[in-house]
């Protein structure tokens, strides 16, 4: 069964409709001007969704109306005035409504007589199925408003009315036959249109009158605008009968008469909305085609070097972008359009090296994670308030600080470009976190170019109506915060995840095939890991397991690529080199089925290719625990005084030997410490390590160096206390606390040179070689903030299960958020050595004496 091409929409109740408000002064100016408006436009985009609770409508008109007759004299005097006035809307508005359907009956009578002839236009049965219903729901609305007009023009407070409302409620059994047959009737008309010129021609210039007032004025309308006339006016009756009803004291007679046919009018769109998707659709546009919104979502925008959150629609012909404006004072969102693409002029340009790609203004990460330790902390603070019962005004400020925050880094951590560009010369750079949603978009927008073979331009009006529109048929109603989210849903994971990539099958052509894995943070993806490519094969047998680090996280996403090795056939887009991506899929990291511990396997289905993963995750609870080794004979989880001592090296061979190799040719290598090695190669290395194998250095020249990475944090982060020691830690995390920058200097030098010479030597040798690696920033992406979040807690994490970080005991900190400050404390600690200059070496721990006293 086809979809309907058309939306029933609501009303809030006792409202009026968006762009409509009725209030005395406006009243006052219909009454000098004697403006007969319509009760609300003929656009089909102007009435907002319905649901239909016709009890709870019916108790809060009544509640109104009462408020009406307890109300002072003059007041329940301007509330009957205003009646009038409503009424007046409503007969111009259905004025409006019966030019429309006599420009629809006009052609009617000639085609009909032309069927019987020997040339006609359109066959008996086309003109039945085009215009069915039509000249009942004419005679219907005639009989309406030739009942209403006199009643109004002989105004009195005691005035009758409910008895025709009522009535036209009864006959909407008539508009419900119409609607049925409303898509067949446009297929019809399509078909008719495409076949005979001559009905073309007339279903472009249909013409209605414009008021009774002027005769001679007349609206050139098509066919298709015509004929949603009825399905968009059968979505109004209960608009009318809300305003009606708010303006009716519950003593007037007509009261009840409103209130039934209110009822009347609200089953019978229930009945209708059951039947239907309605928010994936919008009204018709020119040409008999139905524009429907396919895909929604939140972006930033790169305008002029400024990062701008927008709203983006895909519809069925047109790419639009557009503006939330704020809402104020409860009112109903709106969207100003900032521009709009026709399919047909839409494409994914091609750059090439010598064209200047936007400059996109990058946040320092140690700002992104001072928001993220903010967020993390006013999580915390709204927590604590909650169960302390404290008051909702306190609350409520916690989380629109929250709101800002969260805001700001939806806003700024985005940094891969997506550009789309118009033919006519203007191209529009956004901003997104992940492959996954820049390849879906593609996807999307190519899909449905398919079906597109015209351009065209909106006029204002009709761009207005479509953006309009765009507040009703959103799919995605908030910005992706967890300010938004329920009480009761999940905070996400946090934790590690271990994944192994077994295999895929369902390519078509052998290929050199690889995967990446992603998963959520604080509202943006971010990609974890990244198997090595396979070659040549269409059943790639990867079996690499990775290590993901989770925080809050709820997705885990896969995308499978085609690696091009040949530069000269590779694709550029969006000003990047990208191999082609040959599918994508993920899996919801569901808490409870992954608490076990067990591996679980599962397979993601993508575009006909399936991938086989296992995965299995563990808490954080459990995962920050140092484990020693229970033999010494080994170097992971052993002491570094005791393999530095058997090895008579002063820096443990294995650091030695992994650091070597890095800066051999890892050096370059974007996300080098940040993406995950593949957990058999690393495994495989520290069981070399451990047997001291002599093969260990021709092992390390054939594995990928991100396992060679792995293997030097899996080795600091194994060992049996941590690098800054137990004992010294807490007294690192107090020193880096401090304000005064002499003191903290002062502090942070003498407690460095404090610690155990061979934790010493280590640590200066790790920290000149981190620093070479920060010198490359500008291609392996990886500053000195981004090493220091890999190794601060790799280095300084304490053996003990509850670490002791300075904290005010009056404020208790929840697993999660606690973790968050410590984790910032120890990346503070570590980045604070990186970025000194220089560093006093071991032989000149008496000099350190200088920096105590030095100003």
């Amino acid at each position: 069964m086809k979809r309907k091409t058309w939306i029933l929409k609501d009303a809030p109740f006792g409202g009026t409709p968006p762009g409509y408000a009725y209030d005395a002064d406006r009243a006052e100016e219909q009454r000098r001007h004697h403006d007969m408006m319509p009760y609300i436009d003929d656009s089909p985009s102007s009435s907002p969704h319905l649901s239909s609770k016709s009890r709870g409508s019916r108790d809060t008109l009544s509640s109104g109306s009462l408020e009406s007759t307890k109300s002072s004299e003059p007041d329940l005097e301007k509330g009957l005035e205003m009646r009038k006035w409503v009424l007046s809307g409503i007969l111009a508005s259905e004025e409006t409504y019966l030019s429309h359907l006599e420009a629809l009956l006009l052609p009617m009578k000639p085609l009909k007589a032309a069927a019987t002839t020997s040339q006609p236009v359109l066959t008996s049965q086309q003109i039945e199925t085009i215009f069915f219903k039509v000249p009942e729901l004419y005679e219907i609305h005639k009989e309406f408003y030739d009942g209403l007009f006199p009643r109004v023009q002989q105004w009195s407070h005691q005035q009758r009315v409910g008895d025709l409302f009522q009535k036209l409620a009864s006959q909407l059994g008539v508009y419900r036959a119409f609607v049925d047959n409303y898509e067949v009737a446009m297929e019809t008309a399509e078909k008719c249109c495409q076949a005979n010129a001559q009905f073309a021609e007339i279903s472009e210039n249909l013409k209605a009158r414009s008021t009774k007032e002027s005769k001679e004025q007349t609206t050139k309308n098509s066919l298709e605008t015509l004929l949603y006339k009825p399905v968009d006016r059968v979505t109004r009756s209960t608009l009318v009968l809300h305003d009606l009803l708010k303006h009716t004291p519950v003593s007037h007679p007509d009261h009840p008469l409103l209130q039934d046919a209110l009822r009347i009018s609200q089953n019978f769109l229930s009945s209708i909305n059951e039947e239907i998707t309605p928010r994936r659709q919008s009204m018709t546009v020119k040409k008999g085609e139905h524009r429907q919104l396919l895909k929604d979502s939140f972006m930033v925008e790169l305008v002029e070097g400024a990062r701008k959150l927008r709203h983006v629609f895909l519809f069925t012909d047109l790419f639009l972008c557009a503006k939330l404006k704020k809402q104020i004072g409860g009112k109903s969102q709106q969207y100003d359009c900032k521009w709009y693409i026709p399919l047909t002029d839409l494409s994914f340009q091609m750059v090439d090296e010598s064209e200047a790609v936007p400059n996109i203004p990058l946040v320092p990460d140690e700002e992104l994670d001072a928001m993220k330790i903010k967020i993390s902390q006013i999580k915390n603070d709204i927590q604590r308030e909650k169960r302390a019962n404290k008051g909702s005004k306190v609350i409520e400020r916690l989380k629109k600080k929250l709101s800002e925050q969260e805001s700001l880094l939806l806003l700024m951590s985005p940094n891969m470009a997506f550009r789309v560009h118009n033919r006519n010369g203007k191209s529009y750079t956004f901003l997104i976190s992940s492959d996954y949603e820049r390849a879906e978009w593609r996807e999307n927008i190519r899909e449905q170019q398919k079906k597109c073979f015209k351009s065209f331009s909106l006029t204002s009006v009709e761009l207005q109506m479509l953006t309009n529109s765009c507040v009703k048929l959103q799919t995605v109603h908030n910005i992706p915060l967890t300010i938004n989210k329920e009480d009761d849903e999940s905070p996400g994971l946090y934790g590690f995840l271990n994944v192994i990539v077994h295999s895929a099958t369902g390519f078509k052509q052998s290929s050199n095939l690889y995967c990446t894995l992603e998963v959520d943070s604080f509202g943006y993806f971010v990609n974890k890991a990244k198997t090595r490519v396979y070659r040549d094969t269409t059943e790639p047998n990867w079996n690499e397991e990775f290590e993901i680090e989770l925080e809050g996280s709820q997705t885990l996403r896969i995308l499978c690529y085609e690696k091009c090795y040949n530069k000269t056939k590779l694709t550029k887009e969006d000003g990047e080199s990208t191999d082609r991506i040959m599918g994508k899929g993920q899996i919801q990291l569901d808490p409870q089925a992954l608490q076990d511990k067990d591996w679980q396997r599962t397979v993601i289905s993508m575009n006909g290719v399936e991938v086989k993963l296992s995965v299995k995750f563990t808490s954080r609870e459990f995962s920050l625990k140092r484990m020693p080794s229970r033999k010494q004979t080994g170097v992971f989880g052993v002491k570094i005084a005791i393999v530095t001592k058997r090895e008579r090296s002063k820096v443990p061979y294995i650091v030695r030997q992994c650091v070597e190799e890095i800066e051999r040719r890892g050096m370059e290598e974007v996300g080098i410490y940040r993406v995950s090695g593949v957990a058999t190669d690393i495994q495989a290395l520290k069981a070399a390590f451990d047997v001291n194998n002599k093969d260990v250095s021709v092992m390390m020249s054939e594995m990928d160096v991100n396992a060679i990475a792995g293997t030097l944090k899996l080795y600091f982060r194994e060992l049996p206390e941590p690098l800054f020691t137990d004992e010294l830690y807490p007294n690192f995390a107090e020193g880096i606390a401090l304000s005064d920058p002499v003191a903290k200097e002062s502090c942070m030098l003498n407690l460095l040179l404090s610690l155990p010479e061979p934790n010493l030597v280590t640590f200066l040798f790790l920290l000149d070689h981190l620093k070479r690696v920060a010198e490359r920033e500008g291609v392996n992406k990886m500053s000195l903030h981004n090493l220091a979040t890999v190794f601060g807690p790799t280095l300084l994490r304490p053996s003990e299960k509850d670490s002791k970080i300075p904290a005010n005991p009056t404020q208790p900190i929840t697993m999660t958020d606690s973790w968050s400050l410590e984790v910032m404390s120890q990346v503070q600690v570590l980045l604070y050595f990186l970025q000194l200059e220089t560093i006093p070496t071991p032989d000149s721990k008496r000099q350190s004496i200088l920096f105590s006293t030095e100003v």
